[in-house]
């Protein structure tokens, strides 16, 4: 059996990259604007300075602590795949940006890999505190789903809901930070557009990636279980579904113009989001999947550079 290979050393300020890459930061910097996007489009305006300066540490302590948990969790599974195959291929994978699960590979003590995750779950915390004590519950349930969502890696494929249940925390956290009392239905569809677009575009694809180190390891996961045949089925009908999902909430919006703004959405979940997922249902290539995940990434990015556009547009 292969050692776990060590990559170049990191050393003095460089060794800060071994920790944004526990935490998969640039990763989770696209992250942060899905809680930004989601409380714009639920004030149908652009928060307080404040409330946008408390607004972004809390979101980058959040996702940064709910990414290194994942890492901290799984760091002895992550650890055997390694060990199985150590992947060389990571050249253009959003996840790998600095280097994959330095924990697993030895780079970070387990002792520095908990520090670094309490440390930021506590900034988080009283972060999300600050704007309404339910945004602080809903980040400690998704440090603890996130957690439950690895330890059933060889137990269940329906860990995938979790996955996408997670994903749609950060913009549900946003819209009680703007709103003590949403109202249910419009936010049963923004977790809904939510939760398709990360099953389709980030967990199934991520998967893929992995896949061959998963079926060696007894991992049960979508791509493991339906094979590529149906994974991109699935992901392909997910993506489709969310487009749809995202045009209605939308249209319950307060923004102006609607239909501009709903057009947008269109376009940019055909380029980053449908076109990939389908090239990936042709192909059922890794190269295609890794290039779903990173484009798909950007989604709620690109959604809220279209919606602070048509805010600075209508004036």
């Amino acid at each position: 059996m292969p050692s776990v290979t060590r990559p170049t050393a990191f050393h003095g300020p460089a060794r800060l990259k071994l920790f944004l890459a526990l935490s998969r930061t640039p990763h989770g910097l696209l992250d942060m604007a899905t809680p930004f996007l989601a409380a714009i489009l639920w004030l149908g305006r652009m928060p307080d300075r404040s409330t946008m300066v408390l607004g972004l540490v809390t979101a980058f302590a959040g996702y940064t602590a709910v990414y290194a948990v994942n890492d901290l969790v799984d760091y002895r599974s992550d650890r055997e795949k390694i060990q199985r195959s150590d992947q060389a291929r990571q050249a253009g994978y959003l996840d790998a940006a600095f280097v994959r699960h330095p924990l697993a590979r030895g780079l970070l003590s387990l002792p520095e890999a908990i520090a670094w995750t309490f440390f930021w779950v506590l900034i988080a915390l009283a972060g999300a505190w600050r704007f309404n004590p339910v945004c602080a519950l809903i980040l400690v349930a998704g440090c603890v789903l996130e957690a439950a969502y690895c330890l059933l890696l060889r137990i269940s494929r329906l860990r995938a809901l979790i996955s996408g249940t997670v994903k749609t925390l950060g913009g549900l956290a946003a819209v009680f930070a703007m709103d003590p009392n949403p109202e249910p239905r419009l936010l049963l569809l923004l977790c809904l557009w939510l939760f398709l677009w990360e099953i389709g575009g980030q967990n199934i694809p991520a998967d893929w990636h992995d896949l061959e180190e998963d079926a060696a390891l007894g991992a049960k996961t979508i791509p493991v279980h339906y094979g590529p045949v149906g994974a991109s089925r699935i992901a392909l009908a997910a993506l489709a579904a969310g487009v749809a999902v995202g045009a209605v909430f939308l249209g319950r919006t307060a923004l102006a113009p609607v239909w501009l703004i709903q057009a947008g959405a269109l376009v940019t979940g055909l380029f980053l989001l449908l076109i990939p997922g389908w090239r990936l249902f042709r192909t059922r290539r890794r190269r295609e999947a890794s290039a779903l995940f990173n484009r798909a990434s950007y989604y709620p990015l690109c959604l809220l550079a279209l919606v602070l556009i048509s805010l600075i547009v209508s004036g």
